[in-house]
C-alpha cells in the first residue's frame, strides 16, 4: 500500500477526511469517488489526524459497525 496522498490534491485529501468523518458516507463511497480502499483511507486518516482524534474516529467506526449490519 502506497501513500494515498501522493496522487491526491490537498482539496481531495480534505474531502476524503470530511467524508470519512461523516457517519453517512461509506468506505465504498469514498473508493468510488477517490479510488482509495478502506485501508488507504485509514492510513490517510492516521497520517493526517492527531493521534487522539484518529483513535476516537476508529473507535466510533468500530462501535457503529458492530451495532449496524452495514456501516462504513
Amino acid at each position: 500500500m502506497g501513500a494515498p496522498s501522493k496522487f491526491l490534491s490537498e482539496t481531495d485529501i480534505s474531502e476524503v477526511i470530511e467524508m470519512a468523518l461523516s457517519d453517512h458516507v461509506s468506505f465504498s463511497d469514498i473508493q468510488t469517488l477517490h479510488g482509495l480502499r478502506e485501508a488507504e483511507v485509514k492510513q490517510l486518516m492516521r497520517n493526517t489526524l492527531k493521534a487522539g482524534s484518529y483513535r476516537a474516529w476508529r473507535k466510533r467506526v468500530h462501535d457503529f459497525g458492530s451495532r449496524r449490519a452495514h456501516y462504513k
